[in-house]
C-alpha cells in the first residue's frame, strides 16, 4: 500500500508537469504517461482526478487550440482534423469551432494574400493552385475557391 501512493503522486506530478507547459487532452496524457512507464490503472486514477478537478478540461483545450491554429492561417477541415488525431470528441470539436466567432472566407483570404500578396491569380491555372494551397492548409473547397475568386473581383 505504502509504494501505491508514491506512484500515484509520481503520475500526478508528471501529468501536473505537462499540463503546466500547455493544454492537454484526456488522450494525449494518457499516450505520453503510458510512454513514460507509468501503470495504465494509475495513470487512469490520476487523469479522472484531475479532469473532475477541473485541471485536465478538454473544452479548455479545444478552445485554445482552435485559437492558435486561427492564428496560424489553418482552416476548419485542418483543424477538426487535428483536434481528432488528438482526442478531442467531435462533438466538442465542433462545439469549439462554432464558438471561434470567424468568418472562414476571410481567413482564407487573408491567408491567400500573405501568401500570395494582394494581386490577383493571372489566369485559371494561378486561382487553381492557389485555392489548392489553401485546402492543403484545411480551408474547404468553396472557402478556397471563394478567395481566389474575391482576388480577382479586387482589381
Amino acid at each position: 500500500m505504502s509504494r501505491a501512493a508514491p506512484a500515484a503522486d509520481a503520475v500526478r506530478a508528471a501529468a501536473l508537469r505537462l499540463l503546466g507547459r500547455r493544454e492537454h487532452t484526456y488522450h494525449e496524457l494518457q499516450e505520453k504517461l503510458a510512454r513514460r512507464g507509468h501503470d495504465p490503472d494509475e495513470v487512469e486514477a490520476a487523469l479522472t482526478a484531475l479532469a473532475e478537478e477541473g485541471v485536465l478540461d478538454e473544452a479548455r483545450f479545444a478552445e485554445a487550440f482552435v485559437n492558435s491554429r486561427i492564428e496560424r492561417g489553418q482552416g476548419p477541415v485542418r483543424i477538426a482534423q487535428e483536434m481528432r488525431q488528438r482526442g478531442v470528441p467531435e462533438a466538442l470539436a465542433d462545439k469549439a469551432l462554432a464558438a471561434a466567432e470567424v468568418d472562414w472566407r476571410e481567413q482564407a483570404r487573408a491567408v491567400r494574400r500573405r501568401r500570395y500578396g494582394e494581386a490577383a491569380p493571372a489566369g485559371r491555372r494561378e486561382a487553381a493552385r492557389q485555392a489548392q494551397f489553401l485546402q492543403r492548409r484545411g480551408f474547404t473547397a468553396e472557402q478556397a475557391r471563394a478567395a481566389a475568386a474575391a482576388a480577382d473581383e479586387d482589381d
